[in-house]
């Protein structure tokens, strides 16, 4: 059974740092990039950051680079998300997902044909 488990997600006040983790499990890590992408109720998902696990390739939306770093630990099957300076505005349920390819990831593509599986999400509050 494929499974992607988030955690870490909380309340912290803006300015302060928060690290998600993502659990995989069910399919080979090492072929699959992986994702986080952020949610607020009524507005649409939003691409955070990507990580290839075969080349370690990474990918930031504009809104988050400089201040989010995705890692992750192939040999535990684990990505992590350092998010620093959060602000208000980074409020959302963050989901990891997994995809074969980091390139239709980075292109946007998964926003027409979704990813190959998600998690099912951890709550981050920011609060000003």
């Amino acid at each position: 059974e494929v499974q992607l488990v988030e955690s870490g997600g909380g309340l912290v006040q803006a300015g302060g740092s928060l690290r998600l983790s993502c659990a995989a499990s069910g399919f080979t890590f090492d072929d699959y990039a992986i994702g986080w992408f952020r949610q607020v109720p009524g507005k649409e998902r939003e691409g955070v950051s990507c990580i290839s696990s075969s080349d370690g390739s990474t990918y930031y939306a504009d809104s988050v680079k400089g201040r989010f770093t995705i890692s992750s630990d192939n040999a535990k099957n684990m990505v992590y998300m350092q998010m620093n300076s959060l602000k208000p505005e980074d409020t959302a349920v963050y989901y990891c997902a997994a995809d074969l390819s980091f390139g239709r990831v980075v292109a946007g593509e998964w926003i027409d044909y979704g990813m190959d599986y998600w998690g099912k999400g951890t709550l981050v509050t920011g609060s000003s």
